[in-house]
């Protein structure tokens, strides 16, 4: 099979399409022929290596990874001994980040309980767009609504909400009539006032935690900010919640809140937290009952075809994209 493959660290131009081994699937994995992929902020990082924690984590002086690509979208080609949930023909989507990872190649293999099946009215490119990103930004909700006060939750601050998360939460948060702040780049607030931002912020004018003004959640995807900027932002019993940036920052946001909860007065009873991706099943069919029932929907920056992976990194390294970079591995249905 074909798949774009990488043997070092480096930018874009290290990517090489490559013939590799097909993958064979174990007793309790499936054997999926990719259809679409999506860029992530990981895939990013782990390319260049950069942080050094993500060295430490895969690899040190060169990747363990050798082919990148969380996000998946495809039809079932096999199943191993001990699969029960899907069957060879089925269309499935999921985030396989907790797994090998893979997904810019023509098949990958997949543990079933990181695959969810694709509604027929979704098509592969919008599942591809859904997961990491769909999962992060509901998973935030998700933290908040079961730590909130019960008087309601009226507002959310989304720092860097041009990207795949962002785009997503302003539209989970407008179905429950929330009012949204967005944070991002000048180029970025029409498209975000579109999909109905109540307001926009440009982070390179003014900068949010100056303003006065109090949320009952920040979604955070940048992590760029004092944690006490964060923290003058939220009202009494208001939830901070990471989804993004790089992982000295995201240890840093766990020790705080760790500390926080336990160690310093807390008054106010905010929450501290960093979002734990959980390749949820039940929030994987969630997301896409919305997208079926047009209550949701992905927004696509880009397509581009997997021998042009390298050409996608380098488009989503300028970080002008909004929404999500999608990779076409197979045109077929």
């Amino acid at each position: 099979m074909k798949a774009m493959v990488y043997s070092q660290y480096g930018g874009p131009e290290v990517l090489s399409f490559k013939e590799v081994p097909k993958p064979l699937p174990k007793p309790r994995e499936v054997l999926v022929k990719v259809h679409a992929s999506s860029i992530n902020d990981w895939d990013w990082g782990l390319l260049r290596g950069e942080p050094f924690v993500n060295r430490l984590l895969f690899g040190l002086m060169k990747p363990k990874l050798k082919v990148l690509g969380c996000d998946i979208a495809g039809r079932v080609e096999a199943i191993g001994s001990e699969v029960k949930d899907f069957q060879v023909g089925q269309a499935v989507f999921g985030d396989i980040s907790s797994g090998n990872w893979g997904g810019f190649a023509e098949f990958v293999c997949v543990e079933e309980k990181l695959l969810a099946p694709k509604p027929d009215e979704i098509s592969f490119e919008q599942a591809a767009a859904i997961p990491q990103a769909g999962l992060l930004a509901l998973q935030g909700f998700q933290l908040h609504e079961d730590q909130r006060n019960p008087s309601g939750f009226q507002s959310i601050l989304i720092n860097g909400a041009g990207g795949g998360v962002g785009t997503l939460a302003v539209q989970l948060a407008k179905m429950k009539d929330i009012h949204v702040t967005c944070v991002d780049k000048e180029s970025k607030l029409d498209a975000l006032k579109g999909l109905g931002a109540d307001e926009v912020l440009d982070y390179q004018q003014v900068h949010f935690s100056d303003l006065g003004q109090r949320y009952d959640l920040i979604l955070d995807v940048m992590c760029n900010r004092p944690i006490g900027h964060y923290r003058r932002c939220l009202k009494p019993n208001g939830t901070y919640a990471t989804v993004g940036g790089e992982m000295p920052s995201l240890f840093k946001i766990m020790a705080y809140g760790a500390l926080f909860s336990k160690v310093w007065p807390n008054p106010n009873k905010q929450k501290i937290n960093a979002v734990m991706l959980q390749s949820k099943r039940s929030d994987l069919n969630y997301l896409s009952e919305l997208i079926v029932e047009k209550k949701l929907s992905p927004i696509i920056d880009s397509i581009y075809p997997l021998t042009a992976l390298r050409e996608a990194f380098a488009h989503y390294g300028t970080g002008v994209h909004v929404g999500k970079i999608l990779i076409k591995v197979y045109e077929g249905a």
